[in-house]
């Protein structure tokens, strides 16, 4: 994905006429030892990509995106942002959770909605032993949580309570930081939805969109991240379905060497981003009935 100070000069170079190609780091890195000296500077490595553009004809030459797909391209690498945000929470709210109750931090997922809305109002063992089930199910209620699950969460939290006597080091200071971070998270949750609707409806302006997802396991927002690691290109740019594969790195290239042939390997260069998309495509296929689940369902168990 292309930084917007980089974007800004490939936009200038193009509107000016100029060809620009792209030159993978490994390509460089590969390319240092034709050059004399042992010294790395900015200097060296600028003339080693200029020589090595201008010497290999090899090189993906870069286009000028149109307005949907520059706009699709910021709403993914802002999601991709949020995300790990929220990763990094839930990691450390269960980290700091563990240290005072352990086992409320075991009895649910906290990267539900009504989790959080829980630890908001109730996050020690003593708090939730004196509220009872009453109050953390009043709690729940207020704050939105799923309602059919609010009594049943309210127990358990009690059941685990129960379970816990002892009062932790800094629990007292510690409740506070969780309290904190759950609606820091909640708030999370909310700008991941409202960037996901986002992202949706600007995908589904784009022509190519409901080709797409058509696709076994390609929903919007993958949608939305294989045009962006495609640059926006239509689908018949690539020959066929083995050069698109190929570009993805999922094609192995020959190895061969003397009366050795047949010799595969996985490919060194290849556009990553495009393979994670097609990775996460085929885990989510997998989830709904099709062609994919049933090949994965004729496995042997030990396969």
């Amino acid at each position: 994905m292309v930084s917007p100070p980089a974007a800004l000069l490939l936009a200038i170079l193009l509107s000016s006429g100029q060809n620009v190609v792209y030159v993978p780091g490994r390509v460089v890195h590969g390319m240092a030892g034709v050059f004399r000296g042992e010294g790395k500077t900015d200097a060296k490595d600028a003339r080693i990509i200029a020589d090595t553009a201008r010497m290999r004809s090899d090189l993906t030459e870069l286009t000028a995106n149109d307005e949907l797909v520059v706009e699709l391209t910021r709403l993914a690498s802002y999601r991709a942002d949020v995300m790990a945000d929220w990763v990094r929470g839930i990691n450390r709210l269960r980290a700091l959770l563990t240290s005072i109750f352990p086992a409320l931090e075991a009895a649910f997922d906290y990267s539900t909605r009504s989790a959080l809305i829980l630890l908001t109002g109730y996050c020690t063992p003593a708090g939730i032993r004196r509220a009872g089930p009453e109050e953390p199910a009043a709690h729940l209620r207020q704050h939105g949580a799923w309602a059919r699950g609010v009594d049943k969460m309210a127990a358990r939290a009690v059941q685990v309570a129960e379970q816990q006597t002892v009062e932790l080091p800094g629990e007292t200071t510690t409740a506070l930081l969780v309290k904190k971070l759950a609606m820091q998270l909640l708030d999370l949750d909310r700008e991941i939805e409202d960037t996901d609707r986002l992202l949706t409806s600007r995908f589904r302006d784009h022509p190519q969109a409901p080709i797409i997802e058509s696709l076994p396991g390609m929903g919007p927002i993958l949608g939305a991240q294989f045009l962006v690691a495609t640059d926006g290109r239509p689908l018949d740019a690539f020959a066929n379905s083995g050069r698109l594969a190929s570009y993805a790195g999922l094609v192995p290239v020959p190895r061969d060497s003397g009366s050795v042939s047949g010799n595969y390997h996985q490919p060194k260069r290849y556009h990553r981003p495009l393979r994670q998309v097609f990775y996460m495509m085929a885990l989510s296929s997998l989830k709904t009935e099709g062609p994919f689940a049933d090949v994965v369902a004729d496995l042997p168990a030990d396969a």
